[in-house]
């Protein structure tokens, strides 16, 4: 894994996951990606609630798994939100304007599930999200940087007090 900075933190529920998400949500601009990875159930559709509710998104945020695409325009800036699970083929990817979003020129930030489903369709600059649940079921809350503005974006995260991301050693997972 390319170096970058590593935070992480736990959440005990599914409302402190979307408190934590709802912290990164002043620091984001137009062009932002957010690959969200974990296991079904983890959390990343509620994560993408919390940062949705906190760009002012008032209508319901769901999963996408059956649209692949689900673009909520009302907030800040506009939050598009992909879900890869149902891609059988990297060459599905340009159908629904997978790169037009992740090329840095997307008109909001861009949120996509399962994009470890295609690693090589990763765009060069994102934050890396990724949730998994411990035996007792609290989320473990893992931020990575993988480019210069995601890097930029992950610091000043972190350094809000009310996202009490912890500093960890490395990318390495």
């Amino acid at each position: 894994m390319a170096s970058g900075l590593t935070y992480l933190r736990k959440t005990g529920s599914a409302e402190a996951t979307k408190q934590l998400a709802s912290t990164l949500a002043p620091f984001l601009h137009e062009g932002d990606v957010v690959v969200l990875n974990g296991d079904l159930g983890a959390g990343k559709t509620q994560f993408v609630q919390g940062v949705a509710a906190a760009l002012g998104v008032t209508s319901p945020v769901t999963s996408p798994t059956f649209n692949i695409l689900l673009t909520y325009d009302e907030g800040r800036i506009p939050l598009h939100h992909l879900d890869l699970y149902r891609l059988d083929d990297a060459s599905e990817l340009e159908d629904i304007d997978y790169y037009a979003l992740i090329d840095g020129d997307s008109d909001g930030a861009t949120f996509v599930e399962w994009a470890e489903k295609f690693p090589d369709e990763l765009p060069c600059d994102y934050l890396e999200i990724t949730i998994a649940v411990d035996a007792a079921g609290q989320r473990i809350v893992r931020a990575h940087s993988c480019g210069a503005r995601a890097r930029q974006l992950l610091f000043v995260w972190a350094s809000d007090s009310r996202s009490r991301l912890s500093k960890t050693a490395g990318g390495a997972r």
